[in-house]
């Protein structure tokens, strides 16, 4: 089943063009939309809703066509909107059963549903109080219920976790994950934090610029590379381990690379080198056992979804570099 398919898709202003020739098909579960601020992430959405005409090429939402069965999806999709948007003097309760029968709901299941869904985003014991009083993470929470509290078939949130600290934002997270395993309701969630989206999302689109860079699973983005990380503990004798094994191992005749070339967290402290077979692995485990270091962990490294920018953005520069050289 696909549920939202775009074929050719493009949104173009008088200067700017905001989506470029996309084609999609995205299947049920959590899919992530990553790109940096501009990339024609909130544009793509307000033209899935039917929001926003596209200038060319086609798009669907649960086989419904966006140009002709707008308020049909917006019956069967859910929304959350990437600012903030609440009324201050009403309370969580109130805007909830507000958009709830917005959504076609008769008053009492309308009440009901809103309790259920204030319960799930864990907001139940507040949700009486006027939303003015509410925290970001709060606040948050009250948009997300608002788009689940019809049952939707499938949730469209924009950057859900903006503005939160890294505690709301893991909470965001679980919740987002939630919403398709215990309700089986799909979701495509935007983010430019790459990291949110490998840990939550079974499928993820990078776009750049309006143009599609990858759409693929989420393990075949961080796929088991044959690079082996290495971090081990300092000791005494040697109050930079890291530097006595980088040394050792070089003499041992392998090549490393220090982890900070590659953009990982804990720059300076993990050794990267290749695992060329078992050998690699015994000569690592006795030259750390040979110096008296203690090994933190050795594992082969994944790869991560910046990676994907970084080879994007260098293979540009090498396009731009050889069309220099024929000039």
């Amino acid at each position: 089943m696909t549920v939202i398919a775009t074929e050719s898709l493009s949104k173009r202003y008088p200067r700017v063009t905001a989506i470029d020739r996309l084609s999609l098909d995205i299947g049920p579960g959590v899919t992530g939309l990553v790109g940096a601020n501009g990339a024609g992430k909130s544009t793509l959405i307000k033209i899935l809703l039917g929001l926003s005409p596209a200038t060319e090429g086609r798009a669907a939402v649960l086989g419904l066509d966006v140009a002709t069965h707008g308020s049909a999806i917006r019956e069967r999709v859910g929304y959350m909107p990437e600012h903030d948007c609440l009324p201050p003097d009403v309370s969580a309760t109130e805007f909830v059963v507000h958009m709830a029968r917005m959504s076609g709901l008769p008053p009492t299941a309308a009440r009901e549903r809103t309790a259920d869904t204030l319960r799930h985003v864990g907001l139940y014991e507040e949700r009486y109080r006027p939303i003015g009083g509410y925290s970001t993470g709060m606040k948050q929470r009250v948009k997300l219920a608002q788009a689940l509290v019809h049952d939707p078939q499938l949730v469209l949130l924009d950057e859900p976790t903006n503005g939160l600290d890294p505690v709301g934002r893991d909470e965001m997270l679980g919740l987002i994950r939630r919403v398709y395993t215990d309700f089986g309701i799909s979701v495509l969630v935007t983010s430019h934090l790459l990291g949110e989206l490998e840990r939550t999302c079974d499928h993820v689109v990078v776009v750049d610029g309006g143009k599609l860079l990858r759409s693929s699973s989420t393990s075949d983005f961080t796929q088991i590379t044959t690079t082996l990380a290495v971090e081990v503990t300092d000791t005494d004798d040697h109050p930079d381990g890291t530097a006595a094994l980088r040394k050792a191992l070089a003499e041992a005749g392998l090549t490393l690379r220090a982890g900070e070339e590659q953009g990982l967290p804990g720059a300076g402290h993990i050794l990267l080198l290749e695992a060329t077979g078992e050998d690699t692995y015994d000569i690592v485990r006795d030259t750390v056992a040979d110096l008296g270091l203690g090994l933190v962990r050795m594992e082969q490294r994944r790869h991560h979804i910046a990676e994907v920018f970084r080879d994007s953005d260098q293979q540009q520069l090498v396009r731009k570099g050889a069309g220099s050289d024929g000039a």
